[in-house]
């Protein structure tokens, strides 16, 4: 190994956590700051906490919700277009026309070249 270009090994390195939980253990820095440890993550305690600062996940909540409703409205418009038919077809509108006495065309021939 070369010497001088490993940084210092610090047997007694201390971390802090902001929950106030101090652990000692070997690093190449002596003193260290951490936001969360294995006694206030949620996971390892088993208590949901948010750290919501900017409102984002009510925010996300209300978009959820609006979307929620966008659907639901949606819905009731597609059952509604099946329960009404057209009152005429096609068909019957070819009929009618037929009836009166002019073609379906609308009383145009078409010219054969």
């Amino acid at each position: 190994m070369k010497k001088n270009i490993h940084p210092k090994y610090f047997d007694k390195a201390t971390i802090t956590c902001s929950c106030g939980a101090v652990f000692k253990t070997g690093s190449t820095q002596e003193n260290m700051q951490v936001e969360m440890c294995s006694q206030c993550h949620p996971f390892y305690t088993g208590k949901k906490k948010i750290l919501d600062t900017t409102g984002r996940v009510d925010r996300f909540k209300k978009l959820f919700e609006k979307s929620a409703d966008k659907k639901e409205v949606i819905k009731k418009l597609k059952a509604v277009k099946k329960e009404v038919k057209p009152v005429k077809k096609e068909k019957a509108v070819k009929a009618e026309k037929s009836a009166k006495g002019g073609s379906a065309s609308g009383g145009k021939t078409a010219k054969k070249k």
